[in-house]
């Protein structure tokens, strides 16, 4: 038994468990109620991308609670939907978090993919290499910009860790991010590990934008 599991009772004790989603009570500190949960959808994996859940109202607010509202302990619960989806690994495999740019670190104070990435590796028994990726310059927000402004504003901005390059060379990889959405940013990472060697790229995220 671990420590964690050994003080559970004790934490459910000073703090009964609630929904992140709607504050109902539930059973344990790690999940959704019911009534949350069938309000999410559950897609298959297309084009090589795994996604726990489409990017929906509830999916939307478990991101924004974990990404922008400092629920950081939200994080097991989003690798293990995402653990499940993705399913079983054969061979070796790296966990990559998605990397953001030093000064957004600093604001936000956590990389949310970085988070995932953590658990994950827990989850699937992948060997964690959080810093395998670099952002090299700050960019702006995607969110309004077309595909080619995109590419032009990712140009160069995300590279393989030179100190990671014999990790990297041959690897499988899991590339990890909260959520996907015009895949601009996971083009660019995809580009900087097929740049450093690895074998194999997987893409897993919590939320899919554009999933039914």
């Amino acid at each position: 038994m671990t420590v964690a599991q050994a003080l559970a009772p004790l934490v459910d004790l000073i703090w009964p468990p609630r929904c992140p989603l709607c504050g109902e009570g539930i059973g344990t500190q790690t999940g959704l109620c019911t009534g949350c949960w069938s309000k999410l959808t559950f897609p298959e994996a297309e084009g090589g991308v795994v996604a726990a859940v489409a990017y929906n109202d509830p999916a939307r607010d478990l991101v924004l609670a974990f990404k922008r509202g400092g629920r950081i302990s939200l994080a097991p619960v989003l690798a293990r939907m995402m653990a499940a989806r993705l399913g079983p690994l054969e061979g070796v495999w790296l966990t990559v978090p998605v990397p953001l740019h030093r000064w957004r670190l600093w604001q936000r104070g956590y990389n949310q993919s970085a988070l995932l990435a953590r658990e994950l590796a827990g989850l699937t028994g992948a060997r964690l290499v959080v810093d395998a990726l670099v952002r090299r310059k700050h960019t702006p927000s995607l969110g309004r910009l077309g595909s080619a402004a995109r590419a032009h504003v990712l140009e160069g901005a995300i590279a393989a860790n030179p100190s990671r390059s014999a990790q990297l060379a041959g690897a499988n990889v899991l590339l990890v991010d909260d959520v996907l959405t015009s895949s601009a940013t996971t083009r660019a990472c995809i580009a900087a590990l097929d740049a450093a060697g690895a074998a194999r790229v997987r893409v897993v995220c919590f939320a899919r934008v554009g999933l039914d």
